[in-house]
């Protein structure tokens, strides 16, 4: 599910690659909830419980999408 985590703690975004649907960059998360999803035994659970629909994410516009969905 999940590709590839970062995180800016200047600017307190978290970037998240889905390896289906591209690139998100989610708003105003604490340095500690990057942790503990970098520390999660399933980063696709502690995404979906705890970081999906809890903060302000949009999609990565420089992100392209390649294939049939594109």
């Amino acid at each position: 599910m999940i590709d590839r985590v970062t995180f800016d703690d200047k600017a307190g975004t978290l970037c998240i690659t889905f390896r289906e649907t591209g690139k998100y960059i989610y708003h105003d998360v604490p340095a500690a909830m990057f942790e503990a999803l970098c520390a999660a035994p399933s980063v696709g659970t502690f995404f979906n419980e705890t970081i999906k629909g809890h903060f302000r994410c949009r999609r990565d516009p420089e992100r392209r999408r390649f294939g049939p969905n594109g």
